[in-house]
């Protein structure tokens, strides 16, 4: 039987470190009720979101950045896919990175973000919506290095000033001459630390367990779905699970609708050397752990399988 942690953030997070820590090697994901993020800001930025997806199609392809990896602006329909996928998601998306004063050592890694002028709010909005996902996901982090018996603020200089991305999703009704096989999102893992991930409360969002069959992830309302992402399960040297997710396609009613999410993918800083923790490492395990890496050439690497580099 799959359980999914669902835990209270405004909780003591001694108490719910471990069944947190639990649900991580586990399934890869938990549920995080009182996350602190407001109500009010929720509902404006899926308010922006809507009316920039509404926006006519050579507007948003406006901010299309080419060569930016999808980074920061506009990414059309049909562009990203699943690693070996051999057919493209169905959404569009808009990335809100990191802003860095001018001159900042880590500017190479981050390029300026991207404002359409069209939407009243949209910069304001998704702004703080980027800083409230940062409060949420340090105290997550907070939570995870408790549950692997660090101090609570372990992750805490390794996450500052990390490559963090905010991603407006719009899953657009199914169409009829789809290419075949194609769903909102194929099987993937997230690449970056953990994700944190506002909108799912609409059927879904699957995750694939340990026996190989799909399960779906039932979200309350207002509720954050939370991943452990690539970098983490290396850093934990699989402790904890990246798990193969998807979005499929809905039936009935909902297929005639719209989809709108808003995932975080928290992200290391550009510079940081993700590399296995020693009480993650077991010397009789036969397979020994990856080799460090910084999370920049890592992200670089990922990004390319999934054809946004």
């Amino acid at each position: 039987m799959t359980k999914i942690a669902s835990v209270s953030l405004a909780q003591p997070l001694e108490t719910i470190a471990d069944e947190l820590g639990r649900s991580f090697s586990e399934n890869g994901f938990a549920v995080i009720r009182d996350h602190g993020i407001p109500q009010d800001l929720i509902d404006e930025a899926e308010a922006v979101s809507k009316a920039f997806f509404a926006l006519p199609d050579a507007v948003k392809r406006a901010y299309k950045i080419e060569g930016g990896g999808g980074a920061r602006g506009y990414t059309p329909f049909g562009t990203e896919k699943a690693k070996d996928a051999e057919v493209f998601d169905l959404k569009e998306f808009w990335h809100v990175g990191r802003d860095l004063p001018e001159g900042h050592p880590l500017e190479r890694f981050m390029a300026p973000n991207v404002w359409p002028t069209e939407v009243e709010g949209f910069r304001e909005t998704l702004s703080a919506l980027f800083t409230a996902f940062e409060v949420a996901g340090g105290r997550v982090l907070e939570a995870i290095a408790l549950h692997l018996g660090r101090p609570r603020d372990f992750f805490a200089d390794s996450v500052a000033e990390g490559n963090s991305v905010m991603r407006l999703l719009h899953y657009p009704p199914l169409a009829e001459g789809a290419p075949e096989g194609a769903i909102r999102a194929a099987g993937h893992e997230d690449i970056n630390t953990i994700t944190l991930l506002l909108g799912a409360e609409e059927a879904g969002l699957e995750l694939l367990t340990k026996d190989g069959t799909w399960h779906a992830v039932d979200v309350p309302a207002g509720a954050l779905v939370i991943n452990v992402g690539d970098m983490l399960q290396r850093q934990t040297n699989g402790r904890l699970r990246s798990t193969t997710h998807r979005v499929v396609n809905p039936r009935g009613d909902a297929a005639r609708r719209a989809r709108y999410s808003m995932p975080f993918f928290l992200h290391f800083r550009p510079d940081f050397m993700i590399e296995a923790l020693p009480e993650c490492v077991d010397a009789s395990d036969s397979t020994p752990p990856l080799p460090p890496i910084s999370a920049h050439d890592y992200l670089m690497q990922r990004l390319r399988e999934i054809n946004l580099a």
